[in-house]
């Protein structure tokens, strides 16, 4: 009988979650980022509010949710980072692995990005404090992120800084660096969004602003907002970049994938509709335009933060709370690439952090001075590492993957569970991300504009 081979050291040492709670809030964080904060607050205003927010919930459900379990279940039963996960789970198909590649590749190149925006963010926290918005007239308030937009140093100054903190902590690994201040952030981003609501609840706009995000007027909502809404149920949760199959690879295996899976895309999904609640009362209360796009968080809201009482303090806690978010999501995406240098090289964590991270500060000093290059990189992750990636995951998890690897995860639920996810996965979601794919390449309108089609649908 062959020996069974031992697995290397740095393999058994790879490190594992304290506690299921400690996977749920470091997972909620990784989800939880500028995503909820910052996109879902502003599109929800430019789709229409509560209509939008409807289909929302319902594609978390149908795609985001499945797709969710089927990255942690990937990386649990692999203990692997993403190309490892495929190299374990599919040792006789080595293409497969080319979807983890692309999730190593999407989180490097995202974080990059990702990164000088945070540093937006953070700048705005310093700004909060020693130089407050109050004082400046609306014009003044606006054009200041126009100044720190055109001032590549600055930009690139922050940037360090906020890569240089995500270092800090993926360097001490999975107990000591990211669980660790995974319980420290993540309480503090909800106490600070708590506060923020609560302080929404006492302003004139807050029942304009509850009615606007909750109640669905179905009249406003368009194709564009359904898919809208869907792609963003998508990128909310972090999937398809390879950093929900690396935080399951550092589950043990008793632990349960089902119960977690529902609670981290919970708490992302209360986040960004907290986010909402705090921050549609105090637009409304002011006489703001809810539709004023990805500006509504650099531009018009520092306007409101310059008019209000204790609009200091509100200013610096809301942006602490986006620079939170931000980093939660970043370590993440650094653990990504890290855990396949760790996992497939075996080098060794402290010196390849560093390293890694100041690489992709490199890649993200372009984004920090030419817009083209930012739009460029975005789209690229966008339209094609985070859908395609999401795409051949479903696929694996549902066709490749052998039902006796699956059905383990599922053993304590009714079969009817497991069977549910499975349809889903195999089946509903890769089918969504497959139409969101297609009409961000214009090919869906495309289809639909042919008179062919038009004519089959007796459209005129």
């Amino acid at each position: 009988m062959a020996k069974e081979k031992t697995p290397p050291e740095h393999l058994v040492q790879r490190g594992a979650w304290g506690s299921k709670l400690a996977f749920v809030l470091a997972a909620a964080g990784s989800a939880i980022g500028l995503g909820n904060v910052w996109k879902f607050p502003y599109i929800t205003g430019v789709y229409g509010g509560g209509a939008f927010v409807f289909v929302y919930l319902i594609s978390v459900l149908l795609v985001g949710l499945p797709l969710l379990m089927a990255e942690i279940l990937l990386g649990k039963s692999s203990h692997r980072d993403p190309v490892g996960t495929f190299k374990v789970l599919a040792p006789d198909k080595p293409y497969w692995q080319l979807v983890g590649w692309l999730g190593v590749t999407a989180g490097f190149v995202i974080l990059s990005f990702y990164s000088v925006v945070a540093g937006w963010a953070l700048s705005y926290v310093f700004r909060s404090i020693f130089a407050p918005f109050s004082g400046l007239s609306p014009h003044q308030v606006e054009s200041l992120f126009g100044k720190l937009a055109s001032s590549p140093g600055v930009e690139i100054a922050w940037h360090f800084i906020f890569m240089a903190i995500t270092v800090g902590i993926v360097i001490g690994g999975v107990k000591k660096g990211i669980e660790r201040w995974s319980k420290i952030l993540m309480p503090l981003l909800f106490a600070i969004i708590i506060f923020l609501d609560i302080y929404a609840a006492t302003t004139s706009g807050f029942g304009k602003g509850i009615s606007f995000l909750f109640k669905p007027d179905f009249t406003k909502l368009t194709p564009d907002a359904i898919l809208q809404a869907l792609g963003h149920s998508f990128f909310t949760l972090s999937l398809g970049m390879g950093a929900m199959i690396t935080y399951g690879s550092y589950m043990r295996d008793e632990d349960d994938i089902v119960v977690p899976a529902i609670s981290v895309a919970f708490l992302d999904t209360l986040i960004a509709l907290m986010a909402g609640i705090a921050i549609f009362p105090i637009v409304f209360a002011f006489g703001l335009a809810p539709s004023a796009g990805p500006g509504l968080v650099f531009k018009t809201l520092p306007v409101v933060f310059s008019r209000i009482h204790f609009g200091m303090i509100i200013s610096f806690l809301f942006f602490t709370l986006l620079t939170f978010a931000a980093l939660t999501s970043a370590i993440s995406l650094l653990e990504v690439v890290v855990a396949f240098f760790v996992d497939e090289l075996g080098w060794n964590r402290k010196i390849v952090t560093p390293v890694m991270g100041f690489l992709i500060f490199l890649l993200g000093v372009p984004s920090a001075i030419w817009d083209n290059f930012f739009g460029f990189v975005d789209w690229l992750s966008t339209n094609i590492f985070l859908p395609v990636g999401g795409f051949f995951i479903a696929l694996f998890a549902a066709f490749v993957l052998k039902s006796a690897i699956k059905k383990i995860h599922f053993a304590k639920y009714p079969d009817w569970v497991y069977k549910s996810w499975n349809f889903t996965v195999g089946w509903i979601s890769p089918f969504l991300v497959a139409i969101m794919i297609l009409n961000r390449f214009g090919i869906l309108k495309l289809i639909f504009s042919s008179p062919f089609l038009r004519k089959l649908l007796g459209v005129e």
